[in-house]
C-alpha cells in the first residue's frame, strides 16, 4: 500500500496455537506512526492493517507502541485537542476491530475525563481491549517520565490489574514504568504470565538549534526487562516505536527495541532499530523447566515481605538529608507530607 513502510516479520512460534490458558500468541507491531494533525486517522487506519497482517499468523494479542493513536510528542495544547473520551471513536473502532478479527489489542491513546467541577484532565492510557470486542480496561499510566510528560498528563492511580487474555493472565505497564521492579513484581504476585508494556523510548532527539540531545541511559530492553522477566518467572515484552517523529522544529528518533522475552530471561524475538516489524511468539510457561532446585522454590515463594517495610516508607535515606516522597492522587504531584 503506498505510503507505508515495508513490515518486516519475525517469530518464534510454534506448529499449533498454544492450548487455552496455556499460553498465548503475542505481536508486537513497531511501526513509524503519525503524530500531529491528521495522525489519529493514520494510525488507526494503520491499525487494522497492522491487525490484519496479525491474524495472518494467528495472533491472539497484538500491542501497539504508546500513545499509538495520536502520536507521543505532543504539546500540552496538542494533548488536549487529540484526547478521546474512552468510548470515544478511536476506542470504539477498535473494539469494532478486535471482535471483527476476533484478537485482543492493547490500544495507547490519549484519554480525557471529566470532573466533577466541570474540569477534565488528560491521561496517557491504554485501552485494552478482549477478543470479544470489549474494552476490559483503560490504564492510566501512573509514573510519567520527565517534565514533558507532566506539562500533558495527570498521574493515574492503578491497582494494577490482571487480564484474562484468551484464557491467560496477561498484565499491562506503559513504558516508564517498566523499569520499576515494583510493579512487575505486582504484578507477577497477581498471576500475570505475561507483561506487555508499550513504550516511546527515544535513541535522542534533535533541538531546534539543530544540536542533539543523547538519551543518558542505556537500552533497557537489554537489561532491564530480561532481568525482570527472570527475577519474575514471567514473559516480559516490550513494544516500542521505530522511526521519527516532530513537534515543530523538534524531532525525536525512537529506538525501535521491541522486544520479547522469556521467563529464563531469555530473548525470544527483537526488532530491528530503524525497521517497522512485527514480532510474534508464542509466550508458553511449560516450555520452561524451574530456576530453582525444587518446584516449591523460587523467587516469588521465597520471599519476606515481613522485612520490606521501607518499600513502603514515605521516607527515605537514600539521599544525603534523606528523602520524603510526594503524594500522587489521580491527577497532579499533591505535597501533602
Amino acid at each position: 500500500m503506498e505510503g507505508y513502510r515495508k513490515v518486516q516479520f519475525k517469530t518464534s512460534i510454534y506448529e499449533n496455537l498454544p492450548d487455552t490458558g496455556k499460553g498465548i500468541r503475542l505481536g508486537i507491531y513497531q511501526a513509524q506512526t503519525a503524530c500531529g494533525k491528521g495522525a489519529t486517522y493514520k494510525n488507526m487506519t494503520r491499525l487494522e492493517r497492522a491487525v490484519m497482517l496479525a491474524k495472518l499468523y494467528k495472533v491472539q494479542l497484538l500491542s501497539f507502541p504508546e500513545l499509538y493513536v495520536p502520536g507521543y510528542t505532543l504539546s500540552p495544547e496538542m494533548a488536549k485537542k487529540v484526547a478521546e473520551y474512552k468510548d470515544g471513536p478511536s476506542i470504539k473502532k477498535g473494539c469494532e476491530i478486535a471482535l471483527k478479527y476476533d484478537m485482543a489489542i492493547l490500544l495507547p491513546y490519549a484519554e480525557k475525563v471529566d470532573q466533577t467541577d466541570g474540569n477534565k484532565k488528560y491521561f496517557d492510557s491504554i485501552a485494552v481491549i478482549s477478543e470479544k470486542g470489549k474494552l476490559l480496561n483503560s490504564y492510566r499510566k501512573t509514573h510519567l517520565y520527565g517534565q514533558q510528560e507532566r506539562d500533558n498528563w495527570s498521574f493515574g492511580r492503578s491497582d494494577y490489574p490482571v487480564y484474562s487474555i484468551f484464557g491467560f493472565p496477561v498484565g499491562v505497564l506503559n513504558c516508564y514504568e517498566c523499569e520499576f521492579p515494583e510493579l512487575s513484581r505486582i504484578l507477577a504476585l497477581k498471576g500475570a504470565k505475561l507483561i506487555v508494556g508499550p513504550t516511546a523510548a527515544d535513541n535522542y532527539y534533535t533541538l531546534p538549534d539543530g544540536k542533539r540531545s543523547k538519551v543518558p541511559y542505556p537500552d533497557i530492553s537489554r537489561i532491564l526487562i530480561p532481568a525482570y522477566a527472570y527475577a519474575n518467572n514471567i514473559f516480559f515484552a516490550y513494544s516500542n516505536r521505530a522511526g521519527y517523529e516532530h513537534r515543530g522544529k523538534d524531532q525525536w528518533h525512537y529506538r525501535g527495541n521491541s522486544i520479547v522475552c522469556g521467563p529464563h530471561g531469555d530473548i525470544i524475538v527483537v526488532a530491528n532499530h530503524e525497521q517497522d516489524t512485527m514480532l510474534i511468539a508464542d509466550c508458553v510457561p511449560g516450555y520452561y523447566g524451574m530456576t530453582h532446585p525444587a518446584p516449591k522454590y523460587n523467587y516469588l515463594k521465597d520471599r519476606r515481605p515481613e522485612m520490606y517495610k521501607e518499600l513502603l516508607s514515605p521516607k527515605v535515606d537514600f539521599l544525603k538529608g534523606g528523602y520524603t516522597y510526594p503524594v500522587y492522587k489521580e491527577g497532579k504531584e499533591v505535597p501533602e507530607r
